[in-house]
């Protein structure tokens, strides 16, 4: 059991405070509800360019790294599709050092011609380096938007378009930040050694002074139900013929979710996961394959994906799963393998709760998500998913037209 206090500021900045006393590190994690899901659809890439941005020095400290460093503190940052996370970890003693690094780029960046430059050159660098320098970099750019039409999941967090960060002005992401980087737009969790009258007290102080702003109302289409299959063939200059196959699945807030993550483990968790066992090693059709959830808040999508051996045909290998996936519809499967993946969950689940850090994050993730006491129910949640549930969800989830397909054919 993870026991935590809350509390808010008038400004409607919420606070969680985890006292974990087997620690000296202090971490303090920010999460702000927005990412890629909130941009425009012409202007897209904004969440992940500001994970960037956020770095490049606030209205009051030039340099963010500098005096964390000389503090002995750590940091840095991540953009998903829903939310833009940021965390510190320091000693218990100079914590106060987050608190004031952070206020002060929550209070307003050092917007500048020149800064917003350099981060642009360097997401463009990123987009060349890891989305089409790298064989399969491409997937999801392709994957995404030939499953989704409406939502804005359709595109990746690093954009729909590399030319969005290439044509971003100073004036788009101003409006970006002042929408959406704001207290009453932000949850902070402070976990270690601390109290909740210590950690009160350094909030007042730092973060009650800064003014709510206007969040841009968050309208989201609704992706419609897939009637008919897609499929996509590209030619690229990869090693191997590849498979991506993606199923939508329901939302986080949905009990399927969890169900849906559980039939991800029974197909892929592992070198004794029915993919890997009988396509890989009996078969030897594939050489690697895989199974797993988007985890998305929004529905998302379940995605299998592998690399064919060179003289398996992309027919064979897809009647191949198609042959696993029934088997799941059909029942085909042991209670043992269902206990097996739900109690490698749970070791997996406590041990990283054993983190500071991680229990700050996922902390933060839960009150956005309703409350932060889930934390507290994941594993219960998991525990109670039964064999009838997993067949039922699996006979919804593996339909033909609910799937978009991709296959990356070998240039030579």
């Amino acid at each position: 059991m993870i026991k935590f206090e809350k509390f808010s500021l008038d400004n409607g900045l919420k606070f969680i405070v985890h006292k974990d006393p087997s620690t000296t590190i202090v971490a303090f994690n920010v999460l702000y509800n927005v990412g890629s899901r909130d941009e425009n659809p012409d202007r897209t890439g904004f969440a992940h360019l500001f994970e960037h941005l956020m770095f490049e020095g606030s209205k009051n400290i030039p340099s963010y790294d500098t005096p964390l460093q000389k503090v002995g503190g750590e940091n840095n940052a991540f953009t998903s599709n829903d939310i833009t996370n940021y965390y510190i970890t320091v000693p218990k003693e100079n914590m106060e050092t987050a608190f004031w690094l952070e206020s002060d780029r929550m209070l307003g960046l050092d917007f500048s011609e020149r800064k917003l430059e350099i981060q642009k050159d360097v997401v463009i660098e990123e987009f060349n380096q890891r989305y089409l320098n790298q064989p399969y970099g491409d997937a999801f750019l392709l994957l995404r938007p030939l499953a989704y039409k409406v939502h804005p999941y359709l595109w990746s967090t690093i954009g729909k378009d590399i030319s969005h960060i290439k044509n971003a002005n100073i004036t788009n992401v101003k409006n970006f930040f002042n929408h959406h980087y704001a207290p009453n737009n932000a949850i902070v969790c402070v976990a270690g050694n601390v109290t909740k009258s210590e950690v009160r007290l350094l909030a007042e102080k730092w973060f009650s002074d800064i003014p709510q702003r206007d969040i841009q109302s968050r309208d989201l289409k609704k992706e419609p139900p897939q009637k008919e299959a897609r499929t996509l063939t590209v030619e690229r200059n990869v090693p191997f013929k590849a498979i991506y196959k993606a199923f939508h699945m329901s939302s986080k807030y949905k009990r399927e979710y969890y169900v849906t993550d559980l039939i991800s483990d029974l197909l892929a968790n592992g070198k004794s996961s029915r993919l890997y066992r009988n396509l890989v090693k009996n078969k030897r059709l594939f050489s690697e394959i895989n199974a797993y959830i988007t985890g998305d808040i929004d529905p998302g999508l379940f995605i299998i994906n592998g690399k064919l051996m060179k003289k398996v045909g992309f027919d064979e290998a897809e009647e191949a799963i198609r042959s696993e996936l029934k088997q799941i519809i059909d029942g085909s499967f042991m209670d043992y393998e269902v206990e097996k993946v739900k109690n490698k969950f749970e070791s997996v689940y406590q041990f990283s709760q054993l983190s500071t850090l991680n229990k700050a994050m996922s902390l933060s993730y839960f009150e956005l998500l309703e409350d932060a006491e889930l934390i507290n129910q994941e594993i219960d949640k998991y525990r109670s998913v039964q064999r009838e549930e997993i067949v039922k969800v699996a006979s919804k989830l593996f339909k033909t037209e609910n799937s978009s397909t991709l296959y990356y054919l070998p240039k030579n």
